[in-house]
């Protein structure tokens, strides 16, 4: 069954219930396809995604991977125009600046993200600090207002709440106004995008606020170091290694951010 909304697909259902027969109905799904990432026609990631905003995921991936660090490093972001890429539109090609150089044999999005990756604990920590030093920014704000964020994004979740099936990031500034946010099937995605999308429109984000609807993972902590932001606020868990990095990258994290309540794991004087 068709819909017209990009980001949600229909199916048909069997639903059970303890009590009575079974019924056939229609549910909706969160769309997930890939997109893969090329800089100079040359292919460096594979991610799984919820289509739309993809310049925005491919700049934001860039920037966390320490790759592109300027606006002007980049000279166009766009989906490929030639042969069967083009007409799946899941290829964006990355241009670069012709003075930016590129560590191809660094380029593994999976050298942090997977249990698989070989990298663990502290060897993770210090091979990101040798890319990304701690962040400096020591702006103060309240427990109120951090502990009011989560509301407001979960206002800005319009396809979660026809779904349920997509995580969200938002950035906020020190007052607390949402100034983006995201929904994607991959949290670090959300995450990627709405950083990505400070960097296309030259957005400073040592004074920004980052809130995700989900748990606080390390490559989420990793990534809003690599975009120099102070703090970082999650619906849900922080996990071990989450902390650890922020501790010693002296970000402010606050876990289990719901209601009138959290719990601040790291960067406490950050938080009034």
């Amino acid at each position: 069954m068709p819909t017209n909304n990009p980001l949600i697909a229909q199916c048909e259902i069997i639903r059970h219930t303890t009590e009575g027969d079974p019924e056939t109905k229609s549910d909706v799904l969160a769309v997930e396809e890939p997109l893969e990432i090329r800089v100079r026609g040359r292919s460096i990631a594979i991610t799984m995604r919820t289509p739309g905003h993809d310049m925005e995921l491919a700049a934001g991936f860039l920037v966390t991977e320490n790759i592109i660090h300027h606006r002007q490093d980049v000279s166009e972001i766009a989906h490929c125009r030639e042969g069967e890429a083009a007409q799946l539109g899941n290829t964006m090609n990355v241009f670069l600046a012709p003075e930016v150089e590129v560590d191809f044999g660094q380029l593994t999005r999976h050298f942090f993200a997977s249990s698989s990756c070989g990298l663990c604990g502290k060897a993770s920590i210090e091979s990101v600090h040798q890319q990304f030093p701690p962040v400096e920014n020591q702006s103060e704000v309240s427990a109120k207002m951090l502990a009011s964020l989560p509301d407001k994004l979960r206002v800005a979740q319009p396809t979660f709440d026809q779904t349920g099936g997509l995580h969200a990031a938002g950035l906020f500034s020190m007052e607390g106004f949402l100034t983006v946010s995201r929904e994607d099937v991959g949290r670090h995605n959300a995450v990627d995008k709405v950083i990505g999308n400070a960097f296309l429109d030259r957005v400073d984000l040592s004074q920004s606020i980052l809130v995700v609807s989900g748990r606080a993972s390390f490559e989420i902590m990793q990534k809003s170091l690599a975009a120099r932001i102070p703090i970082v606020a999650a619906v849900s868990a922080p996990s071990s290694l989450a902390v650890e990095f922020a501790q010693d990258s002296d970000q402010t994290l606050a876990g289990f951010v719901r209601g009138k309540t959290m719990n601040v794991y790291a960067g406490a004087q950050r938080v009034r």
